[in-house]
């Protein structure tokens, strides 16, 4: 059978129990074994005598075969195989006597035992390693591992009756010595499971390894007539390592394996990138990572491949970028409505803006596709540059789409972009006396802009626009034909559409008919524009927010609607760092608006111990305060509902806890009393580490009783959110809590994404040490958002001088997203912060590592850029060829808009 890299572990396993356990890990044909990795090497196993040895501590030794007897066990079934060893000859060349010991191995299976029985005859030569421990005061070793000499290095082999001869015997070392090498070496360590060891990971692999060399045979199922002798079979019909290696193993060079194994497996990364970064041939690494001589062999193998996965990662990139220039785009060149509109803005553009609404443009008068990520902190003016490159379509004569995660903000995005848009017809007529006096990010005074250029007998126009949340849903079809109706009227120079998957189904009809006519206009939609039945014949620019919470195969279905690949523009407001842009979105030119309207006041956070009765009672007391003033304030639990257990204490021991008193003593005597209620009440649980479990987390509902029931907010209307709340609901609430009639809102972190009331000044974040860094900084940035002085408060139950407590003094120390970003990468990893669909375990990057590895990063991006420079296609480097193509094929998750 012909073994490639392509070849099912099924195929050449017949151990379905193995097979399945090895699917379980990912692992499905013989490349898969390949590249799953060990997270580390064991330390290599000392060699020690008999007489030396220590109990308990791991060691190798070789010996002879005095004599062995296998017994059946009549009580348990099975069989117990007893051989007894010397290791005279070892202990001499270790200046000390022999010394005998037993080896031990029980098993059910007879042909298991038979076949240790032959290899364990009387007077065969082994080399052992194994955990020494005493039984009826004699050395034992239980199952150790064993590897069988030839004859010639010790004494003559002897005869063994009473068990069948299965076959000539192959022996797994040519000699002692090289038997202690290779028993003795540092070993692999895998990450395994329930269902199979790391030990039998490595043993299929290592048998993968001989397969593709030649030197081996398929792994046998439960016959061990089916198994060569240089292979173990185990207990469960797999195969054990511990004779796997061929004769002469030790040495890479000449190695019979090394060499079969570069015949089978081609090196990927040019030779000139190859030995210019001293790196292993691809089979080398291979054999390397898996079947190490020792830890420096295993260390340069992992940075072979670290290297490799950025180089082909890169390329696969900077290719898909230049495949991009050979699509059709419509070319946008009309910049006269988007100059009016950025002249018609209540306040001025920001240097950062100003540029990269510039760059924009040129890429949009291209004749092939623009592909940009702009990543920007929260109240950045991420949308006014929306906002310029969408007019500056439908200037053109083109239509262009902006796709929000949400329906509350696509509803928020239409109303402030049909406010912006009224603007131009404001300055054009003149009537917008207070033009100089709006603030430069506050979203209301956008509203009044919009209000002052509405029909004055148009009441509902004016209600739309000024609160969008609560009526721009549109609760029937009359009210949603309305409501487009006033943005048409208002917006003389593009409509704008509103479609969501809410929409009454006769708003919904007339949204997709306008968008399907092909008539220049500006599209805000939810999920519903990756719908079939969304067509828009005439669509030049795609603009995704907030993209990180949209598939791969979504922004596409966009992108491929048409003959022509619409511009895209991707935005962000989770702070990635460039290290890891560059990595994930390397396909993309990328855009930082760093710099913040003026006027914007600083938030100040403060990290608030739950314990701390009096700094909780001065917080909630403050922001009564800052109610008082008409101001508004979050509550954000990581919860909605709470458990049974700790919903048990009463409102007293729960009011306590959030901090009714001012005398700190008081409050944490009540503290602690609820503390020991809750934990009385809890089942006793264990994190994996062995450390007690932490506290249960604050919900929604417990929080919102218990506030409510404070004298701090005595008269004071509370409200809730949920993701469980239906639209109707969602809207009213975020109605109520911006026109004040609930000021304070309880919510989960359904308000992370697409909540902007400007009158909100305080955000309370319960459980905030168990956030990571970029959700506590999207939470921040719901307030402050109205030119008033903010606060974030980060209630947190860490102890003093933990990660957890280290993490909040990242965000308490910085409103700069970039650092925080790099932090919470830090801390948390790539995966974690770019989210499944950009991260390391969701793509084929197993062993780079984003922020310790972005040298390797810049290095292999600049050698990959040459090399496609010179060579467009790869037609000079067909195996890096096949690696990027099947890169790209299995990693769309990887490749942001590809």
């Amino acid at each position: 059978m012909s073994i490639t890299l392509n070849t099912t572990m099924s195929s050449i396993m017949t151990n379905k129990r193995r097979v399945g356990a090895l699917k379980s890990l990912g692992v499905v044909t013989v490349g898969d074994a390949l590249t799953y990795y060990p997270f580390r090497v064991a330390d290599p196993v000392p060699l020690r005598a008999l007489r030396e040895a220590r109990i308990g501590e791991r060691m190798a030794f070789s010996a002879s075969v005095r004599g062995m007897r296998v017994v059946p066990m009549n009580v348990r079934r099975g069989y117990r195989l007893e051989a007894v060893v010397d290791d005279g000859d070892f202990a001499v060349s270790r200046h000390v006597a022999g010394a005998a010991a037993r080896l031990v191995f029980f098993s059910y299976k007879k042909q298991y035992v038979d076949w240790l029985s032959m290899r364990l005859r009387s007077g065969a030569i082994v080399v052992i390693a194994g955990e020494p421990s005493e039984f009826n005061g004699q050395l034992q070793f239980t199952h150790p591992e064993i590897m069988t000499v030839a004859p010639g290095s010790g004494p003559a082999d002897g005869e063994y009756s009473g068990v069948v001869q299965m076959s000539a015997p192959k022996y797994d070392a040519d000699t002692v010595e090289a038997g202690l090498r290779r028993i003795s070496r540092p070993r692999p360590v895998y990450h395994a499971s329930s269902r199979i060891s790391s030990e039998h990971i490595h043993e299929s692999i290592v048998q993968c390894i001989e397969l593709l060399a030649g030197t081996g045979q398929d792994l046998p199922g439960d016959a061990a007539t089916e198994a060569p002798q240089t292979m173990k079979p185990m207990e469960d019909g797999g195969i054990s390592g511990a004779g796997t290696a061929p004769a002469g193993a030790e040495s890479r060079s000449g190695n019979a394996v090394a060499v079969g194994l570069a015949r089978a497996i081609p090196d990927v990364l040019p030779e000139s990138v190859r030995e210019s970064n001293h790196l292993l041939h691809r089979a080398e690494a291979f054999l390397a990572i898996h079947d190490p001589l020792n830890t420096a062999d295993f260390k340069r193998a992992i940075g072979t491949m670290r290297y490799e996965e950025a180089f082909v990662s890169q390329t696969a990139l900077l290719q898909s970028r230049s495949n991009v220039r050979k699509d059709a785009a419509l070319p946008c060149a009309g910049v006269a409505l988007r100059d009016r509109f950025i002249e018609s803005l209540p306040f001025p553009l920001t240097g950062g803006q100003r540029e990269i609404i510039d760059d924009i443009g040129v890429d949009m008068a291209r004749e092939y596709p623009m592909q940009r990520l702009l990543q920007g902190e929260v109240g950045s003016g991420k949308t006014v540059v929306a906002v310029a490159a969408m007019l500056q379509a439908a200037g053109s004569g083109h239509q262009a789409v902006l796709v929000a995660p949400t329906q509350v903000l696509a509803e928020q995005h239409h109303a402030t972009i049909s406010a912006m848009l009224c603007a131009i017809d404001s300055v054009e007529t003149g009537d917008d006396p207070s033009r100089d006096a709006l603030s430069p990010n506050d979203p209301a005074d956008l509203i009044k802009a919009a209000e002052s250029a509405a029909d004055d007998g148009d009441a509902k126009g004016r209600a739309a626009v000024k609160h969008p949340v609560k009526h721009s849903g549109a609760r029937s079809g009359k009210q949603d034909g309305a409501a487009h109706a006033q943005s048409d009227a208002n917006t003389r120079h593009v409509p704008v559409i509103l479609l969501t998957g809410g929409m009454k189904l006769a708003a919904r009809r007339r949204a997709l008919a306008l968008a399907a006519s092909g008539d220049p206009c500006i599209i805000v939609a939810t999920h519903a524009a990756f719908s079939k039945t969304f067509q828009a014949p005439n669509l030049a620019l795609v603009v995704i927010d907030e993209q990180h919470r949209f598939g791969v195969e979504q922004r596409e279905s966009l992108r491929t609607k048409n003959d022509v690949v619409p511009h895209l523009l991707v935005m962000t407001a989770t702070p990635i760092p460039r290290t890891a842009a560059m990595t994930w979105f390397g396909d993309l030119d990328i855009s930082w608006l760093t710099e913040l309207p003026g006027g914007r006041k600083p938030i100040r956070t403060f990290i608030v111990p739950e314990d701390d009765g009096r700094m909780m009672g001065s917080m909630f007391a403050h922001i009564r305060g800052r109610i008082d003033a008409g101001e508004r304030a979050y509550v954000v639990c990581p919860r909605i509902d709470a458990d049974d257990e700790s919903d048990g204490d009463d409102d007293t021991s729960g009011a306590s806890q959030i901090g009714v008193y001012d005398d700190s003593d008081a409050y944490r005597r009540e503290s602690a009393t609820a503390a020991a209620n809750t934990a009385a009440s809890a089942p006793s649980q264990e994190d994996g580490d062995g450390a007690p479990s932490r506290p249960p987390l604050h919900s929604v509902a417990e929080i919102e009783r218990r506030l409510s029931s404070l004298p701090q907010f005595r008269g004071v209307r509370f409200a809730t959110l949920t993701g469980r709340d239906d639209d109707a609901t969602k809207q009213q609430v975020m109605a109520d809590f911006a026109d004040g009639a609930t000021p304070v809102l309880v919510a989960t972190t359904v308000i992370e994404v697409g909540v902007d009331v400007p009158q909100a000044s305080c955000i309370v974040i319960f459980d905030a040490d168990r956030y990571g860094l970029s959700q506590l900084h999207q939470l921040r940035g719901r307030v402050g958002r109205g030119g008033t002085d903010s606060w974030a408060f980060l209630i947190s139950r860490a102890e003093d001088g933990g990660p957890a407590q280290q993490r909040l003094q990242v965000i308490q120390g910085t409103l700069d997203g970039a650092q925080i970003a790099q932090a919470d990468l830090e801390f948390r990893g790539a995966g974690d912060v770019l989210g499944d669909a950009q991260s390391g375990g969701k793509s084929g990057l197993k062993l780079l590592r984003v922020v310790k590895d972005a040298k390797i990063i810049a290095d292999a991006r600049e050698r990959a850029g040459r090399l496609l420079a010179d060579d467009p296609d790869l037609s000079g480097e067909v195996e890096l060829a096949g690696a990027v193509l099947d890169f790209t094929r299995g990693n769309e998750t990887f490749l942001t808009s590809s």
